[in-house]
């Protein structure tokens, strides 16, 4: 009664190697499928966390500005800044300081303030 299992089925130590890796891929290729969803799932629900989160900012900001809207001085502010309105009987003024780059140093720098800056460049470079 000396005689194993193995031996009488006719499987030999090569074979169970080969039944063993077999079983094992097998098993890990069951396994990594499933696995594969899990995580792909879970970075979907990471970017779907992240969404929510700006979108709350997104709401609470809004939620703050619809409460300066409801504020007339505000809206009136607003309206004198943006749309430059003024009440009846007020005179309105716009003043207008010269930008930085239409100053003219000497004689031949508002001949080249006055040139595109392609021509410029193109000059600059035959100059050169």
């Amino acid at each position: 009664m000396g005689v194993r299992i193995g031996d009488a089925m006719g499987v030999t130590s090569p074979r169970r190697a080969a039944l063993l890796a077999a079983l094992v891929c097998g098993l890990m290729l069951s396994v990594a499928v499933p696995l594969r969803n899990y995580l792909g799932q879970r970075a979907e629900l990471a970017a779907v966390y992240a969404q929510q989160h700006i979108l709350v900012d997104k709401i609470t900001e809004l939620t703050r500005r619809r409460s300066l809207l409801a504020d007339p001085q505000h809206v009136e502010t607003q309206a004198r800044e943006r749309l430059r309105y003024v009440r009846p009987g007020e005179a309105p003024y716009l003043v207008q300081l010269p930008s930085a780059g239409t100053v003219a140093t000497g004689a031949g720098a508002g001949l080249e303030a006055a040139q595109p800056w392609y021509d410029q460049l193109w000059k600059s470079i035959n100059n050169g």
